[in-house]
């Protein structure tokens, strides 16, 4: 589409503007796509992007659809990559959201629907507002947050629950504890995540990460931010525990960026790769024994879904993503997720029978699906 001139929106702020009023389309609030870690949220809003690019593509009639984040990086701006028009503040992505929690500015223009992709939600004047809650852990899990970080989450979710006239959650579970929040539960529309959205696996760059990482052969595989609620403290006393029963000397590699909280320390066999680019998550996928993901808390769980897609088995945390074909363990207990990964990595049998049920289940979550919810959501509220 065109690309964006510059403008100024009322009340808003400098804005540079693809569309200066928006009549009658949505309003994509995509700040988590401007972070230097966009995490499972930002998954999240590039496979509805995705989703609504496909949609785009078939015959169905879809709103106009506008993106605003903040002032984009010197580099190359990520969100055009999307093709959708963008309206960008002069304002860096901390004063954004900051001018937002205050009331200080509205998104610019007159749009039917604004959509918050996360719980950083402007004022939105005459719109009909749609939120999506990704989960409530911070309160389910609070030792596993930093102070700051539930005090904001709590703010930002009060604020949500005045402003907003609809909710999208991943899950039914989500939908519960929003309800018991105080959202209506007429206004929460469950839309699970896709699990399409990764690219063709590079097995080049996996393979020289292998080697640079000094793993050859089979590994294990464990994905996510390094955080106190994935739980890779007690992922890595199971994985110890487990390791004498393992057929060989296989690791444990460790893929996700660090996030708050002090390192959880490693043990013998445990390889932290860092983040990687997406073609090479898909090809570690395809390339592990298994998936072992145990968080205390999840929405919905991304990691699980995406290795289910490659055919990879997954020992987990129950979690709405996985349906029943994950092997389901305990996250609290240690000996019950070192089990999981010893029988999970060894017998064959139950190898092939949670590969197979992962694949048909993942198959079924897709991005275009979820974006066609989305879709239906907007024309309730336009």
């Amino acid at each position: 589409m065109a690309g964006a001139a510059g403008g100024t929106s009322a009340g808003a702020g400098p804005v540079s503007a693809a569309r200066d009023t928006g009549d009658g389309g949505v309003l994509l609030v995509v700040e988590q796509l401007r972070r230097a870690v966009p995490g499972g949220i930002g998954t999240y809003a590039r496979g509805l992007l995705q989703g609504l690019a496909t949609l785009a593509g078939g015959d169905g009639a879809l709103p106009p659809v506008t993106l605003l984040a903040s002032r984009p990086p010197a580099t190359p701006d990520p969100l055009a990559a999307f093709g959708l028009p963008v309206m960008a503040s002069a304002l860096p992505g901390p004063l954004l959201t900051r001018a937002w929690d205050r009331g200080l500015l509205r998104t610019p223009g007159r749009f039917a629907v604004v959509h918050a992709l996360s719980l950083a939600v402007p004022p939105t004047g005459k719109s009909a507002e749609v939120v999506t809650v990704h989960d409530l852990a911070w309160r389910a899990v609070p030792d596993a947050y930093p102070r700051r970080g539930r005090r904001w989450h709590d703010k930002a979710l009060g604020r949500a629950l005045r402003r907003a006239s609809h909710f999208v959650v991943p899950s039914a579970a989500v939908a519960g504890d929003l309800v018991s929040a105080g959202a209506p539960s007429g206004a929460v529309t469950v839309v699970p995540h896709g699990s399409d959205h990764l690219p063709a696996p590079d097995h080049a760059a996996a393979g020289a990460l292998l080697e640079r990482l000094g793993v050859g052969g089979e590994f294990l595989l464990s994905v996510g931010t390094l955080e106190p609620r994935k739980n890779l403290t007690r992922l890595f006393d199971a994985y110890a525990d487990a390791r004498g029963a393992l057929p060989g000397p296989w690791p444990l590699v460790v893929v996700g960026p660090t996030g708050w909280g002090a390192r959880t320390p490693s043990r013998d066999g445990i390889v932290f790769a860092g983040p990687v680019g997406d073609g090479t998550l898909a090809s570690l996928y395809e390339r592990a024994r298994l998936l072992a993901y145990v968080p205390l808390q999840e929405g919905f769980g991304l990691p699980p879904l995406e290795a289910m897609r490659a055919g990879t088995p997954v020992v987990a945390s129950p979690l709405p993503s996985t349906g029943d074909a994950a092997l389901e363990v305990d996250p609290a207990r240690v000996d019950e997720i070192a089990g999981a990964i010893v029988r999970l990595a060894t017998d064959d049998a139950l190898r092939a029978r949670h590969a197979a049920a992962g694949r048909a289940h993942a198959a079924r979550l897709t991005w275009s699906a979820a974006a066609g919810a989305h879709v239906a959501v907007w024309a309730s509220l336009a």
